[in-house]
């Protein structure tokens, strides 16, 4: 034995055993590290997942703390007021995307929550109206209409469904959501996004490369979006006063008592006389805008009667458009208005800063024609608000988005629509990530 370990060749083998079983122990140690790490790279993504969930639940209670009792009733708290950028939940934060559908250039938006009103309603609009949002083709339009238009399954129109692979049926009912609209014929995702593909309501270098990444794009340096970002199906108000009580109805034609008491109660006998002198026998007007310029009124006087006169009957005023928050494409929808008024009415807005309903402003800015034509739907009010939450857990990691509606027409802030848009994918722009970057290399 001796002799066989003093031989080279056996010591040799010996050394090349010892050698290998070392390799194998070395690469099992190797093997079984790698995979702690990644146990430990996969655990921390899930906590940091878990992380950014619980930062969008802590987001929408936020939104909804927000909207509960607000200074004035059916006025979106103002977005100076509270944060909606960055916001730390722990070791998470959340964003509110809440970028105006007008904004058209820059990587970064503006964040905070989104008035539903400021869109146009996809179950009220007009033909006429619906033609003239961005990107929108006559043909798209009235395929809107024949797919909400009752009996649409059993139309001609509707006809062109049962031709689809697979095939299914127009609705004939309103729409429930914008996403929807994928349904309706002729739609196009590069008419439904534009070039704005994860809704972010910002520029991203994607979305500005001339198309070399999808979407395509211009390279314009400009953000076209496509019509999701004008749309609505969720905006409506009470048809009633702030503190609960019914409105008066100027919409009829002949004397209107409870109209001259109010006048009288708020403005005098005298001020009450003179405003009915204005009006005329017949009293009747389509909408409170066209009563405010027919009746001689000033805005003060108006704002004092304002949330006390209705046109319409039924509990809720339905697809309104907030002429205090809607963008120049919206506005440009609505009759009356157009493209050259809706930058005429913008101008003024910005210059009329009280944070109220009365919308007195947009007549003196429309003139007496423009004011009858578009006074049946615009609004002062909003009820809606969407919260575009975007949230990441801890180190930048775990992205997570959703959207909400929360409803506060009832009275108790309710959320009535809920969707993931993480799919979509990063919509927080490049320099947050690079900021995550630098903070990790940091460490």
């Amino acid at each position: 034995m001796m002799k066989l370990l003093h031989n080279p060749a056996v010591r040799g083998s010996v050394l090349i055993v010892v050698l290998w079983a070392s390799v194998g122990l070395v690469s099992i140690a190797l093997l079984l590290g790698h995979s702690m790490m990644m146990s430990h790279r996969g655990a921390d993504n899930d906590l940091a997942g878990r992380q950014a969930d619980q930062a969008i639940e802590g987001a929408v209670r936020y939104a909804e703390s927000l909207l509960v009792s607000p200074t004035t009733p059916g006025v979106l708290p103002d977005v100076t007021s509270y944060q909606g950028e960055a916001v730390a939940v722990g070791e998470a934060q959340f964003w509110f995307f809440g970028t105006p559908a007008d904004t058209t250039a820059g990587t970064k938006g503006e964040y905070g929550l989104i008035d539903e009103a400021s869109r146009l309603n996809l179950n009220t609009a007009t033909l006429a109206m619906l033609k003239l949002l961005p990107g929108m083709t006559d043909d798209f339009a009235q395929a809107i209409i024949d797919w909400r238009t009752p009996g649409a399954s059993t139309s001609a129109a509707g006809s062109v469904y049962a031709q689809k692979k697979p095939p299914y049926s127009a609705k004939g009912a309103p729409f429930e959501s914008i996403e929807e609209l994928a349904l309706v014929d002729g739609a196009t995702r590069e008419m439904l996004f534009g070039e704005d593909a994860n809704l972010n309501g910002a520029l991203d270098p994607n979305e500005d490369d001339g198309g070399k990444n999808l979407p395509a794009d211009n390279s314009d340096g400009k953000l076209d979006a496509g019509i999701l970002a004008y749309v609505t199906v969720f905006s409506r108000e009470p048809n009633k006063q702030s503190d609960g009580t019914a409105r008066i109805n100027i919409s009829q034609p002949g004397p209107n008592d409870a109209l001259e008491k109010l006048l009288t109660d708020k403005l005098g006998a005298s001020r009450a006389a003179e405003i009915q002198a204005r009006l005329g026998p017949g009293g009747a007007v389509r909408s409170t805008l066209e009563l405010y310029v027919r009746s001689g009124m000033k805005a003060d006087e108006f704002g004092k009667i304002v949330d006390a006169l209705t046109t319409k009957t039924g509990d809720y005023l339905t697809g309104l458009i907030n002429a205090n928050t809607a963008g120049a494409a919206v506005l440009a929808c609505v009759p009356g208005i157009g493209t050259d008024k809706a930058a005429t009415l913008i101008t003024a807005r910005q210059s009329h800063t009280t944070k109220d309903t009365n919308i007195a402003w947009v007549a003196d800015a429309l003139g007496a024609q423009g004011s009858a034509q578009a006074g049946p739907y615009l609004t002062g009010q909003s009820w809606q608000a969407g919260a575009d939450v975007a949230a990441v857990g801890r180190n930048g990691r775990g992205y997570r988005r959703t959207k909400f509606v929360i409803d506060t027409s009832t009275g108790t802030p309710r959320i009535i629509y809920r969707r993931n848009l993480a799919p979509l994918g990063w919509a927080l722009g490049s320099n947050v990530r690079q900021s995550f970057a630098m903070q990790k290399g940091a460490k």
